[in-house]
């Protein structure tokens, strides 16, 4: 799925936007992080979720972000909708090196080292696991009934 917002961006792979979850594969470059934000936002929005819009895609954003710094090779990205009310948003994503995140402590004159604080404070819950190739972070969003 694309949406026409007049924005030129590029999914690898698209393996399932219908029902219950939405996976793209963006290929590793800078343009990757726009292009998951669309989706994502796009996503969300048929999914009736525009609550959680804004951050979730702060969130993806961070993470890609991350993973563009930090890996090599295609980013992808997962959300499973909620399946009833007071449920949450799981959001994943996922890159080909094995190596988890590090959250650290940013000194208010880094440039950089915020995403995985921001993505602690503003998740219910979240964590890493090891994939086939690679490591997936994941994390989980109240969704307001």
């Amino acid at each position: 799925m694309k949406p026409d917002m007049g924005v030129a961006w590029e999914v690898i792979g698209v393996i399932d936007t219908e029902g219950d979850c939405a996976d793209w594969t963006f290929p590793a470059d800078p343009g990757a992080v726009r292009a998951a934000r669309v989706a994502v936002r796009a996503r969300l929005r048929d999914w009736n979720l525009d609550s959680v819009a804004d951050i979730t895609t702060l969130l993806v954003s961070e993470l890609v972000t991350n993973a563009l710094r930090h890996a090599t090779g295609p980013i992808g990205v997962r959300l499973v909708r909620p399946s009833g009310l007071g449920d949450v948003l799981l959001v994943e994503v996922s890159d080909p090196l094995p190596d988890p995140p590090r959250e650290r402590v940013a000194h208010p004159e880094d440039e950089s080292g915020r995403g995985l604080q921001l993505v602690a404070h503003s998740s219910r819950r979240w964590g890493t696991r090891p994939g086939e190739a690679g490591k997936t972070v994941w994390f989980e969003l109240a969704v307001p009934e």
